[in-house]
């Protein structure tokens, strides 16, 4: 419990009075130090009783795209022996401040309260502490506890209507060993420990029982459509605004493909590599990463794992605007390359490469759909 700015003005004040009523001889001024030593001691006993309460909060969903609701529900439950007092409770989610008032509880009560979570900004966003405040009708003292636990919202990023492109097979057989981490179909590549997500119909039994550990056949399918996205991530290429706009459209050519079936893999210029089989688990790893991609200093567009890696193939999708090193230079390990030149001051011709010229992520999305269609 602690006096807030009012209620220390108020004591100080109070003092005062009653040392000048002392010194001067004033009845009045006796009076009224002694009213607001009186209310700072009400205050004080007002709220000195801790609160006993249990608080759970619950955020859903717990991933949401940019701009679309989310929501807090927090339930309160009297666990007094007798009736509490209202009492406010904030709960921070990422800087912004949510304050619920929680009305007076009866014994054993418990009341359900919802409210809604900012989702105007891409990213992680911790929610909580949650700290419950009395405070006295007059404003004079408060009392904080701490409760709750700490959740997160995941803010995707916007996702536009997409259409996943029917081609993009690779051009050749695999040959030897492979180093990507797709996995779902005709080849066997590896035997590895059991991971959430794999397929049950591939565990390794003999290996199971010879390691104790759950074992699952790895696989590989050369043949099975495959899509890359490369996005640049250098903040000399992109402003902050623009940059937000570029992932809008990796998310969504991303999610197409991956809820399509097929092989997907994003590479960031700065370094990022994930390769998926597709499905919803591989949209959701997709889109989580973008969630946290942020904007690098470096200053290569294509990496040199993507320029020196042996087994690539099917369709490369470049999101970029205006420079294009080394791009040109994988064209012919792909059947297909686009590029989506975001602001770009001029639209720009690149032989063998199929450009996509567009203002912002609406547009891009648009035009693909266009030209996949």
């Amino acid at each position: 419990m602690r006096l807030t700015a009012r209620g220390v003005v108020l004591l100080v004040v109070s003092v005062l009075l009653l040392a000048a009523a002392e010194w001067a001889g004033y009845p009045l001024f006796r009076v009224l130090g002694a009213v607001g030593l009186a209310a700072v001691a009400a205050a004080v006993a007002v709220t000195a009783r801790g609160l006993r309460v249990g608080v759970t909060r619950e955020v859903y969903p717990e991933r949401v795209e940019r701009g679309r609701p989310a929501l807090a529900k927090l339930t309160v439950r009297n666990l007094a022996g007798r009736r509490q007092r209202g009492f406010d409770a904030r709960d921070k989610a990422g800087v912004a401040v949510q304050t619920v008032r929680v009305r007076s509880l009866a014994q054993d009560a418990e009341a359900t309260y919802r409210y809604e979570l900012p989702t105007g900004r891409r990213g992680r966003l911790p929610v909580g502490p949650l700290t419950l405040h009395r405070v006295d009708p007059f404003g004079l003292a408060r009392n904080r506890l701490s409760a709750g636990e700490t959740a997160e919202l995941w803010v995707h990023p916007r996702r536009h209507p997409a259409r996943a492109l029917t081609g993009g097979y690779p051009r050749h057989h695999h040959e030897g060993s492979t180093i990507d981490s797709l996995r779902g179909s005709l080849d066997i590549r590896d035997v590895r420990e059991y991971q959430p997500g794999d397929e049950v119909r591939h565990l390794h039994w003999k290996a199971t029982a010879r390691t104790g550990r759950m074992m699952v056949r790895d696989y590989a399918d050369p043949q099975q459509p495959r899509f890359t996205l490369l996005l640049d991530t250098r903040r000399s290429s992109f402003t902050p605004e623009v940059f937000e706009e570029a992932v809008d459209v990796a998310a969504s050519l991303l999610h197409a493909s991956a809820m399509a079936g097929h092989h997907t893999r994003l590479v960031g210029s700065g370094g990022l590599d994930l390769a998926t089989a597709g499905g919803p688990l591989g949209s959701r790893l997709l889109l989580d990463e973008l969630c946290q991609l942020g904007q690098d200093t470096g200053e290569a567009l294509v990496t040199r794992e993507l320029a020196s890696a042996r087994d690539q193939g099917g369709c490369l999708m470049a999101v970029t605007t205006g420079r294009l090193d080394g791009l040109t230079a994988l064209r012919p390990r792909y059947s297909s390359l686009f590029l989506v030149d975001l602001a770009a001051p001029e639209p720009i011709i690149v032989p063998g490469v199929r450009v996509i010229n567009a203002a912002d992520a609406a547009h891009a999305v648009r035009k693909w759909n266009e030209v996949t269609g």
